[in-house]
């Protein structure tokens, strides 16, 4: 029992002290075309070049992703001396 609250206190913990989750963003998205995946889309491409690495001889064309938001920059946290 005492092994079990030890567990959950490390996962509360854990879950409380992490740091918050966001989507995946990526500027580029790749467009299947062939063998059976006619219409499927992939947008976790940072570079053109890995987009079209991906689509190579499998069909398909790469797109930028309209809903591609570049990060922001974090705020600088100012010291008081």
């Amino acid at each position: 029992m005492k092994i079990f609250l030890f567990a959950l206190a490390i996962a509360a913990a854990t879950t409380a002290l992490g740091t918050p989750v966001q989507a995946q963003n990526y500027p580029w998205c790749a467009q299947y075309t062939g063998r059976g995946m006619g219409g499927a889309m992939n947008c976790g491409f940072s570079t053109y070049a890995q987009c079209m690495a991906d689509v190579s001889g499998i069909g398909g064309f790469c797109i930028q992703n309209n809903t591609y938001r570049p990060p922001t920059a974090a705020h600088k946290r100012h010291s008081r001396s």
